[in-house]
Order: structure tokens, then sequence, then C-alpha cells
């Protein structure tokens, strides 16, 4: 007997380490469902040991959907408290076991455990109208960025004279977003289209596979920024360096190590916190993921530090003419209004705990962060001199074309 409820203490001590990595919205689900479970072996070990239903002339354990309500003689009372997750009064609720078995609630779990439940019930409702309004601006956003890129993409494989080691570093950069943003939709479609589904228990291969291609989908959005800011610094610490034989450096740093990342925080959770769908950002294993993205966020910074101070001593150097000085500030000028702004918000609240500051994180990282890929293609690709340049050339072109066949036309008319 006591082998047996060492099995059951041992089975809640390892459910309850579980459960410290779940969200907090889900955590009376998971440990309703702990003391479930626990309630329906002790029913099944006191039926086979005892034989209840032939020979106990008590109350036999009963589970009532909260609470576990143990096997007692007729007359007794028994008292327990609201579960845990639930606990906002010391209200005990209490049963008597009469010869018809359980009695009724002495008070409904609802008054016990649920006290000033309308102000909850209106803050739910405020933070389900936040989150939706914010679910449709980052939508949005998304969309604009997803379009824009692939048509900077498209621009730029058009334009061949465009490609180059730097353009090549946008194309990836490009495809990063585009990647992040359809990981977005992809995790939206598979873990909350479906209302009816319980998020807080569901755990299968898809939506673990979701949450670990958006995992690599960020990494890899992150490094490619980083990736960014080094080709710059590149360019302007070595003049007479040939980028070419860096790119393939580049392409393993910005895709190959955040697959490595990702590899090893998937083999750890599968092997030690296998739990839900993998989204769970109160687990240790979390830091897997956040570590790489603050040191890419911070070498960045040391990047963007750099190339302010090479500017600085390239600019003022006497002997330099005008048209370098007008190349370096071009070749600075995208970079240095990107680096500073994305990966700063994330380092804002990256060391706080994922439930502190909800509401402003989600804006930082959802809304502003949706738009990002937009901004990249405008400053990058719509806005860039080169391109526009090119732009220029074809419609002059087409014009030049367009002109010569109306007049040949006309002096056909005119000869005939």
């Amino acid at each position: 007997m006591d082998l047996i409820y060492g099995y059951i203490t041992w089975t809640l001590m390892v459910t309850c380490e579980g459960m410290k990595t779940v969200h907090p919205e889900c955590s009376i689900v998971l440990h309703l469902q702990a003391k479930e479970a626990d309630c329906q072996l002790q029913i099944s070990l006191m039926q086979s040991l005892f034989n209840y239903n032939a020979t106990n002339t008590g109350c036999v354990v009963e589970w009532d959907g909260v609470n576990c309500w143990p096997a007692v003689s007729v007359g007794e009372r028994v008292s327990l408290s609201c579960p845990p997750p639930l606990l906002k009064s010391h209200e005990l609720i209490s049963r008597t076991c009469t010869s018809e078995g359980w009695s009724r609630l002495s008070v409904s779990y609802y008054d016990a455990c649920f006290q000033d439940n309308s102000t909850e019930q209106e803050e739910t409702g405020h933070r389900r109208e936040y989150f939706a309004r914010v679910k449709l601006i980052y939508t949005v956003g998304y969309g604009m960025s997803i379009g824009s890129l692939c048509i900077a993409i498209f621009i730029f494989c058009i334009f061949r004279k465009l490609l180059c080691t730097r353009t090549y570093i946008h194309l990836n950069l490009f495809s990063s977003f585009i990647l992040r943003a359809l990981a977005v939709f992809v995790k939206d479609a598979v873990l909350f289209a479906d209302e009816t589904v319980n998020h807080c228990t569901v755990s299968t291969v898809l939506c673990k596979a979701v949450v670990t291609f958006f995992q690599y989908c960020v990494l890899s959005n992150f490094y490619w920024l980083l990736i960014e800011g080094l080709h710059l610094q590149t360019l302007l610490a070595f003049t007479f360096t040939h980028t070419k034989s860096f790119f393939w450096c580049y392409i393993l740093i910005g895709w190959g190590v955040p697959s490595v990342t990702v590899i090893i925080w998937t083999f750890f959770k599968h092997k030690y916190d296998n739990h839900g769908c993998w989204d769970d950002l109160d687990s240790g294993y979390w830091w897997i993921i956040k570590i790489p993205i603050l040191l890419s966020v911070f070498v960045n910074f040391l990047v963007f530090v750099n190339i302010s101070r090479i500017i600085v001593v390239k600019t003022k150097t006497p002997e330099l003419n005008g048209g370098d000085r007008q190349l370096y500030r071009r070749l600075a000028k995208s970079t240095l209004l990107l680096i500073p702004l994305f990966g700063v918000h994330y380092t804002v609240f990256a060391l706080f705990p994922e439930n502190v500051g909800l509401e402003a994180r989600l804006f930082f990282e959802l809304v502003l962060g949706s738009f990002q890929g937009f901004i990249v293609a405008l400053l990058y690709c719509f806005l860039n001199c080169e391109v526009q340049n090119e732009i220029r050339k074809e419609i002059g072109k087409y014009k030049f074309r367009t002109d010569n066949n109306t007049f040949q036309m006309a002096t056909q008319d005119f000869t005939a």
C-alpha cells in the first residue's frame, strides 16, 4: 500500500514539475487533469483492493470535476478548498456522506472560487478586444511586407545589373522576412483557427512542427539583419577586400546557425519538456532560442557603434575626395537606419518574464514587427538610387521604342 501511494506521490510531483513551464491561463486546466487522473487511479485501486461495490456501506471516492472526495463512513463531513490555481478565498466547500451517497456542495464552486468575477470578465473582454485588434493590424502588416518584399525580389531578379554580393545579401534578408511572415500565418492557422480546440492540452506533431518552423524563421531573420551590419562593416573597414569570399560564410551564419540552434532546442524539448505544442515561453529551454537572438542583437549594436566610428573617421580624412565621402554615406544610410531600429525592442523585454508587459510586448513584437519587411523593401529597393536609375532607364527605353514605332508608322502612312 505504501508503494502504491509512493507511486501516486511521485506521479504528482512529475506532473507538477511539468506544469511549471505552461502558460498561466492553462495551469488550471492541466491541474484539474492531473487531479482527475490521480482520483481515477485511487478509485480503481480502492475498487480492486477493497471491493467497494460489494462491501462498502459509506461513500466511495468520487471525482466531481474539481475535487476528489475521499472514501468516508456515513455521517462524516468532509471540507475541501478551491483548487490552487483558483484559490482566491479561504472559504471551504463541504459535503456530507449520507446513506444515499454524497450530499450536495455546501457552496457552489462558482461562488467560492470565482470572487469578483464581473471585474475579471470585464478585463478579459477588454483583453480579447485588444488581442483582436492586434491580430488585425499585424495581419495587414505582414501582408504588406510579403507583397512588397516579393515585388522587391522580382525587381532585383529582373535587373541583372543590380546583382552583386550586397544585393544577394538583401535577397536573403527579404526571404527571411517573407518566411517569418508566412510562419506567423501558418502558426495562427494551425494553433488558433479552431476555437473549439483546447489549446492548453493539444499536443500534435503538426503543431510542434509549426512552432519549430516559426522559431527557425525568427532566428534566421535576426541573423540576416546581423549579416547586413557585418557586410557593411566589411565594406567600410576593408575597402579592397573581395566581398564574394565572405558570402558563403554569410550563408552559413544566416541559415546555418539558426538550423543548429533549432535542432538543439528541438532535441531538448522532445527529450525533457515535451508538453503541449512547445509554445510555452516560461520554459527554461526557451533560453536556447533567446540567447542566440540576444547575442545577434548585441553584436549588431557593437557593429552599429563601430560603423559610426568608421564613418566619422573616414569623412574627416583630409585626403578623401567628395565622391568617396558620398560613397560612404550611401553605403551606411540604409543599414544605419535598420540596425538600431530592428532588434532593440527585443532587448527591452528579453530579460523580463514573458507575462510581464504582455500588451506592450505584443505591440512591439507583432504590430511594429509586422511592418519591418515593408520598411526593409522600401529602404533597400524602392528608395534605392541604383534601382530607381535602372527603372528610369527601362522606362526611357520603352518610351523611345514606343515613340520610334509611332514615328515609323506615321512615315509609312505618309509615304503610302
